[in-house]
């Protein structure tokens, strides 16, 4: 199976012609609050800047005469066949950027062969997603004592879920100043400004809000706990999903004990937190600065990705996320060592422009990038790429010495 371009491009899709291009068309769509919420990074956004330009400091060296006719960009991970080496990264309320958002990007994922990570602050209930989409991946934020994990991991499990992501990179809350800005906040409050967004989107405010309220009603986090629903706009949103500057190795032994799946950890950097992630069983990890919005000046996964994968060996698992916009962007990473890559934000603008279709062309534009350059790289397969194939410079990438 291949990802092609949806016939016709969705209405709202007509110029988009990357995933870059999404952004600006979502930014016309969506109140000023709601946007800002979805594109906003931490503090001065120097964590979200270098996630793109490290992109620029890498270079092909591409091979010719190559005889690339029978090239493909399908890929297998953790056992699975995939048409492409990328998937869909958890997004939070991605029901209130698009209608039935967690579902549409589920059934997009399924219908394109890739994976999809559900997140963990969704507003919509994981069992749901995991009957539309089987396939699906749920990540997890965890709750702050272990009875609590223990039922969240449990009630995945019956869920149907076969991959638990446990995301790790928030101890704390992050920075909020750019979004609480533009006027979203959380708990989200019915101020005049959202009124005014909404009255001035009414694309959004009638397809995606009112529709939403109409048919689900008040939008909740579903998935925060085993049994507990939290309104978007409840005075205790932070209170419950905070608590988590205590946990440690501990939490994720106990989690590795009860979850029979595959389990990945999501939020590594450093090469001897990955070699710990492997060392207590963890089936894969996701390297990640979780887009830029947690803490700012991170480092980009990329600069870190081929000391890890010296860490960890040839063999284990690793996926990567932030920053992800181009087919090269992904055959950079596989050049160097990662095994799949996510992208997050591009998804969510296409869910909100134009629904299942939006993600279909969305994925199919990315599919066609990534083919198109393993061409032009003179290669026919993903486990062919190599550093061979790029010009690199020590200084962007992190050395153990350095330490």
């Amino acid at each position: 199976m291949t990802i092609s371009l949806p016939e016709p491009v969705p209405r709202a899709m007509r110029r988009v012609f990357c995933l870059d291009d999404l952004e600006g068309e979502a930014r016309r769509f969506l109140p000023p609050a709601i946007f800002s919420y979805v594109v906003s990074p931490a503090e001065t956004g120097a964590t979200l800047t270098d996630n793109r330009r490290v992109f620029d400091e890498i270079r092909f060296v591409p091979r010719i005469l190559r005889n690339v006719a029978q090239r493909s960009i399908a890929t297998t991970l953790l056992g699975r066949e995939y048409s492409a080496p990328f998937g869909i990264a958890p997004m939070g309320v991605s029901a209130l950027t698009a209608y039935r958002g967690d579902r549409v990007l589920a059934e997009s994922a399924a219908r394109a062969n890739i994976p999809m990570i559900m997140s963990g602050s969704s507003l919509t209930r994981m069992e749901d997603v995991a009957r539309a989409a089987p396939d699906s991946w749920f990540q997890a934020y965890l709750p702050p004592t272990p009875e609590r994990i223990a039922a969240l991991v449990d009630r995945a499990a019956r869920a149907g879920f076969g991959t638990l992501v446990v995301t790790v990179d928030v101890a704390v809350r992050g920075s909020t100043e750019h979004y609480e800005r533009a006027g979203f906040s959380s708990p989200l409050k019915p101020d005049w400004r959202l009124l005014w967004g909404g009255m001035t989107h009414p694309r959004w405010a009638l397809g995606t809000f009112l529709r939403t309220v109409l048919t689900d009603g008040l939008p909740h986090f579903e998935n925060s706990d085993s049994d507990m629903r939290i309104a978007v706009m409840a005075r205790n949103v932070v209170r419950e999903f905070s608590g988590r500057a205590h946990l440690d190795w501990t939490a994720v032994r106990r989690i590795r004990e009860q979850w029979k799946g595959r389990l990945v950890l999501k939020g590594i950097l450093h090469p001897a937190d990955a070699v710990s992630a492997r060392d207590e069983g963890m089936d894969a990890v996701v390297l990640s600065n979780h887009g830029g919005r947690q803490l700012d000046g991170a480092v980009s996964p990329m600069r870190m990705l081929p000391a890890v994968r010296a860490a960890v060996g040839p063999a284990y698992p690793l996926l990567i996320d932030s920053g992800f916009r181009r087919g090269t962007d992904v055959l950079k990473a596989l050049a160097l060592g990662a095994d799949f890559v996510l992208v997050g934000r591009p998804f969510n603008y296409a869910a909100t422009l134009g629904g299942a279709p939006g993600v279909a062309h969305a994925a199919g534009l990315l599919a066609r990038e990534t083919e198109m350059a393993l061409g032009m790289l003179g290669v026919n397969r993903l486990d062919e790429l190599s550093p061979e194939l790029l010009m690199l410079r020590p200084e962007t990438f992190f050395t153990p010495h350095a330490a």
